[in-house]
């Protein structure tokens, strides 16, 4: 036994998880971090955590809500830890070593979440406080995270017979191994080398900007080829799509992008879709609800599917009317090209950024020079000054898993720290597609009263610089920095006790207010006027240009909304299913979009085999969420426009509040103590110029 516990002690201080990091801030030692670090690190975490549980459940005395609700809450530090690093990693920067040990550890991390959740000894602790709460005296957070804890034992089955139980068990593990290798695979396909265009002849190129033509050319160089190579990148066919004369590149790389994880073969995700879909029905039939959306949306906003599906036919009507009329409108410039030819998918942006140079004399290369990545990032910490007196100082020499990630240390008016902000905006092989904000450590009071600040990274796929330029954004980009950067706010000034109601821990309807409301301001003049700079002259953005943009803000967004509704009710009827043999995946997509008379011009942005917010990363029944909050956000941003400041410092602080408390209240209740009232979708409609 010596043996064994000098050997396990060796294996502590040699790995960086399990021993005591000096690090500032006391961040992730991201830069001390081996893949053989990862395996032992899981396994000790795992042990410590189900040690901590099995505490909680020895505990002789008798259950109380500090020895048993709240101890289970403190559980798990380091998993969390572990968890934290691991996973962001893989998505920004990962290989295949380590989706191998993701696939190894994703079904012991569910099986030990299960073992928790289904204990009958634990729950047995955690139901007699939550039969005698109305007797304990607790505070508003306390009894939130009383009644919230119950819930996740009862809705992770802890009252089901022990049967099912075990199947539960099963299912949750293939469930976890099936979402990691979705993932991959739209990632080996995104980077897959028959999904690549190479160019070599520049006449072919006719309209592309000479910076994504660079872009190109450097990927080229890179893959050690001659010519300008494409991909199924955002940011290498985007371009190509709003202005390369060539649509027959166009059409192959829009397809290559839409058809990714669906040609047949070893990275193919038909299959994985059917028995995902299968073990999703089956386990909602374990807790007694027809389809897996009603068992996952009685723990949000809407409740359930039925009240989803009226929500998203209240806005689909209207934005599909409008996606009519620009196509109508795109089809008569096509015309003047192409007689007899039909508006395809691989046309819209072309002849809509043509368009809109036509009504608004905008050309969105014209705005670029003016949106270089470190100012807008810099325009978006300015707002969150302005709103909240916030500060960000750029740390250097911080540990970073790759050389591209950037650190800023975020403090208050009073300078006291509210936590630290990680960036990292460029592609790479190993970084899946999207933008997203992940908790790398939570912010939570630990028991000796101590305030734990959380880290936060914001993740993008922005344009990388060239030889020549550096990162220029589109004014999409723009929109998903501070929609990304409203999520790291959320995390950034949360002021909870208990971490498992800190920050984004919100219901998913309610989790993209924060993220979508910053975008409101990137059109505002004011704003604008802190980050639009000229990248060579220094220049600001002169009015003439910003009144162009405000101008054109509710050009084609009958296109915008139409494709995000679709995706959001193909959503709903893969999860309102009841029954699965197995389905024609292509063909089930095919009948949805027909049901809800989806035209031919536009593609749903998610295409199955691709979806990867459905599949992978837990928004199944929940894409609507990001409607479903856009109606929550520009209720909100009229609250500001109302007092004529757009930086209201009073509506500004009651903002604050509702962002600082995460899920220690009811959302719906958090909402309409801010605003007074409940959100008119009104405002939405309006916003987007579907109403008057």
């Amino acid at each position: 036994m010596a043996l064994v516990a000098v050997s396990l002690m060796a294996c502590h201080k040699q790995n960086p998880f399990l021993t005591q990091q000096d690090t500032p801030y006391g961040v992730p030692a991201f830069d001390q971090y081996q893949l053989s670090d990862y395996k032992p690190a899981f396994a000790e975490a795992m042990r410590q955590y189900q040690s901590e549980v099995d505490a909680i459940i020895n505990n002789p005395e008798a259950p109380t809500f500090d020895n048993t609700v709240a101890a289970l809450d403190r559980c798990g530090s380091l998993l969390d830890l572990v968890q934290g690093v691991f996973f962001n990693i893989l998505e920004a920067d990962g290989n295949e070593e380590m989706d191998a040990i993701a696939n190894e550890v994703a079904p012991q991390l569910s099986e030990l979440s299960d073992g928790i959740l289904l204990n009958d000894a634990l729950f047995a602790r955690i139901k007699a406080v939550y039969e005698q709460k109305d007797s304990l005296d607790l505070n508003p957070e306390q009894m939130r995270l009383l009644n919230e804890t119950y819930r996740q034992f009862v809705n992770n089955g802890a009252n089901l017979p022990a049967d099912k139980k075990e199947r539960l068990k099963q299912i949750n593990q293939e469930l976890a191994v099936l979402s990691l290798q979705f993932g991959q695979n739209v990632v080996a396909e995104t980077n897959a080398e028959e999904a690549q265009v190479l160019i070599t002849d520049e006449s072919q190129l006719a309209g592309l900007p000479e910076s994504a033509k660079a872009a190109a050319k450097e990927e080229a160089e890179a893959a050690g080829k001659q010519g300008w190579l494409f991909s199924p990148k955002r940011t290498s066919f985007t371009p190509v799509l709003q202005y390369c004369e060539n649509r027959d590149l166009r059409r192959q790389l829009l397809l290559a992008y839409t058809t990714r994880a669906n040609h047949d073969n070893d990275y193919d995700n038909k299959a994985l879709i059917n028995q995902t879909m299968h073990l999703r029905i089956e386990k909602a039939q374990l807790f007694g609800f027809q389809c897996p959306a009603d068992y996952i949306l009685q723990d949000c906003m809407a409740k359930d599917a039925k009240t989803v599906d009226a929500f998203l036919q209240s806005v689909w009507g209207p934005s599909l009317a409008a996606a009519k009329r620009e196509a109508a409108a795109l089809q008569e410039l096509l015309n003047q090209d192409m007689p007899g030819e039909k508006l395809q998918p691989w046309d819209w942006w072309y002849y809509a950024e043509k368009l809109r140079k036509q009504k608004y004399d905008l050309n969105e290369e014209e705005l670029k020079p003016y949106f270089e990545l470190s100012n807008v990032r810099k325009g978006a910490f300015t707002l969150a000054h302005n709103l909240y007196g916030l500060n960000f100082e750029k740390l250097d020499n911080m540990p970073v898993y790759n050389p591209e990630v950037e650190v800023f240390k975020v403090t208050d008016a009073e300078g006291d720290l509210v936590g630290i902000l990680y960036t990292d905006y460029f592609p790479r092989a190993g970084k899946r597609p999207g933008a997203w904000m992940n908790d790398i450590c939570h912010q939570y009071v630990d028991a000796n009263g101590v305030d734990h600040r959380p880290v936060i990274i914001n993740v993008g796929n922005f344009n990388k610089p060239t030889a020549g330029n550096p990162s220029l954004l589109s004014m999409d980009d723009v929109e998903t920095l501070f929609h990304e950067f409203g999520h790291a706010l959320h995390g950034l000034m949360s002021k909870a006790t208990y971490k498992s109601l800190a920050g984004t821990n919100v219901p998913r309807d309610f989790v993209e207010l924060p993220s979508q409301f910053m975008e409101n301001y990137c059109y505002e003049p004011q704003i604008l006027a802190t980050y639009a700079f000229h990248y060579q002259t220094g220049e600001v953005m002169p009015d003439s240009l910003v009144q162009k943009i405000n101008a054109a803000k509710k050009f084609n967004q009958g296109f915008v909304e139409t494709e995000l509704l679709s995706a959001s009710i193909l959503d709903m009827d893969y999860h309102e299913l009841t029954t699965l043999d197995i389905i024609d995946v292509n063909a089930f997509e095919a009948a949805s979009l027909a049901k809800m008379n989806m035209i031919d011009e536009i593609i749903v942005r998610y295409r199955s085999t691709f979806y990867n917010h459905i599949f992978t990363t837990g928004y199944e029944a929940g894409y609507y969420s990001y409607t479903w909050a856009a109606v929550l956000d520009a209720d909100a941003f009229a609250a500001f426009q109302e007092t004529g400041d757009i930086l209201n410092p009073e509506v500004a602080q009651r903002f604050h509040h509702l962002l600082e408390q995460g899920g220690t209240r009811d959302a719906a209740e958090l909402y309409q103590e801010f605003r007074g009232k409940e959100a008119n979708p009104e405002y939405l409609l309006r916003r987007k110029g579907f109403i008057e």
